[in-house]
């Protein structure tokens, strides 16, 4: 399982649908105003603390324009395993919810801020926080040219709810990312995600480069890619040195 991503994307690179110059630069916004499905996949296979531990997360989003508003829904399945502590776990993490008002919605420009909450619906306290956490995001995307697109996204959260016996919850999200359209639907990529917790003072800080595909079926526009991403800054147990990040994301 941990590498479907990249057998879908091995059977597809190769395939050629018509796309629009537009559809091609909208593929990777997040803040695109169209109803969309993602699977995305993060594994790691080396982690700080314990080289032997592995963890995975697969993530199921569904994003829902309403008027000015995107609505995106996110819920993991995450899994974690440490032989040598004979430990092994999979389960549904916490569910996610951000709410981004569109303040601007142009074609070479969109800006979304709101809200952004999460639920304690782990199934296993090692796979989620406890908590009930509310914060803020704003994430921005720039088409700079129909071949360049970049942008960036943050979240902040703290928790105002839960287990009083887990730990407090403040953290930070930082994602950049930037999209090079080459030939035929196929792209090249960059979209590492660093985090802090700020109440622990740890932190991850990768870099990524990948590749991907964008193919039309019928009516939906599907997007494939695979990014490699090596931890060049970090600090705290279980942070992913290297991890494989990938997916199948769909606008209908």
């Amino acid at each position: 399982m941990k590498n479907l991503f990249v057998i879908v994307l091995l059977l597809i690179s190769s395939l050629s649908f018509a796309q629009t110059a537009e559809e091609k630069a909208q593929a990777n916004n997040p803040l695109a105003s169209i109803t969309a499905f993602n699977l995305q996949q993060y594994y790691s296979s080396n982690l700080s603390g314990n080289s032997e531990a592995t963890q995975s997360s697969y993530w199921m989003r569904f994003a829902k324009p309403t008027g000015r508003v995107l609505w995106r829904a996110s819920l993991p399945i995450n899994t974690y395993s440490n032989p040598e502590l004979g430990v092994s776990r999979s389960g549904l993490g916490d569910f996610d919810l951000f709410g981004a008002y569109l303040a601007v919605s142009k074609p070479t420009l969109s800006v979304g801020i709101g809200p952004s909450l999460s639920a304690p619906t782990a199934t296993h306290s090692s796979l989620g926080t406890g908590k009930w956490t509310a914060g803020a995001a704003a994430v921005a995307f720039a088409s700079v040219s129909p071949q360049f697109q970049m942008g960036g996204l943050v979240i902040w959260r703290t928790d105002v709810g839960g287990d009083a016996n887990r730990n407090d919850v403040n953290f930070m999200a930082i994602q950049p990312f930037a999209f090079w359209q080459v030939s035929n639907g196929m792209y090249f990529r960059t979209a590492p995600t660093w985090n802090f917790n700020l109440e622990k003072g740890e932190y991850n800080v990768p870099v990524g480069f990948g590749i991907g595909k964008i193919v039309k079926v019928g009516s939906t526009v599907c997007n494939f890619f695979i990014e490699p991403q090596y931890s060049v800054l970090h600090y705290g147990d279980n942070q992913a040195i290297f991890q494989l990040y990938s997916a199948l994301n769909m606008q209908f």
